[in-house]
């Protein structure tokens, strides 16, 4: 019974550090996350595999809240139940909230400051990258055929020439999806929903990833 608390313990500390890593060290948040988060979890602990991760991401970007939270929960719930769901995002907030609430007060000294400002405009140039990174990562687990790749252009043109809330493409692409496989299994052709990796595309697509 010891034993047992001990490793759950152990889990939970190992949980938490992790992710307590992970807080601090990204900018941009969200999906400039991804790339930290698929390191420490798929590369070092071996806590998922790619494919785990990949259902992770649209799991995390479809479900309300910010998706980093998202992914702190689904994989702190995996590993260690409603225990591991808390320690993860208590770890992933706790030192984003200190350092948003110190930086806060001291924007009121460097607000005018000309080497912050262009330390600022740096930090978005380099969390754009990130983001494009992850995008570019989505698009190679998620577009599997025409189907998908239709539906990637539909949205994106939604997006950026109409005034069309998010929320409803992720409903229509959930609805669209599901549609897709039904008429796909009812025409007896075959459906895929993920792609099948070789590892030395595997180790070509996830390169190694530092902050």
């Amino acid at each position: 019974m010891k034993q047992r608390v001990g490793r759950k313990m152990n889990l939970l500390w190992s949980i938490f550090c992790v992710f307590f890593k992970i807080g601090p060290s990204t900018f941009g948040g969200g999906y400039a996350m991804i790339a930290t988060i698929e390191e420490e979890i798929v590369r070092k602990k071996g806590w998922m595999n790619e494919e785990e991760m990949g259902d992770m991401i649209s799991v995390s970007g479809s479900a309300p809240g910010g998706v980093a939270v998202n992914s702190a929960t689904f994989i702190g719930y995996r590993l260690g139940g409603v225990a591991g769901a808390v320690a993860a995002v208590t770890a992933i907030t706790l030192p984003t909230f200190l350092i948003v609430f110190l930086l806060s007060g001291l924007r009121l000294l460097f607000k005018d400051n000309v080497k912050v400002e262009a330390a600022l405009k740096g930090i978005h140039a380099a969390v754009a990258a990130l983001i494009i990174v992850a995008a570019g990562k989505m698009w190679k687990a998620s577009v599997l055929d025409a189907a998908t790749f239709v539906l990637v252009a539909v949205s994106l043109a939604l997006l950026l020439f109409t005034q069309i809330h998010p929320f409803y493409l992720i409903v229509g692409g959930l609805t669209a999806g599901v549609l897709v496989v039904l008429y796909k299994k009812k025409q007896g052709m075959s459906v895929v929903t993920e792609k099948v990796r070789t590892e030395e595309r595997r180790d070509l697509q996830f390169p190694e990833y530092y902050i």
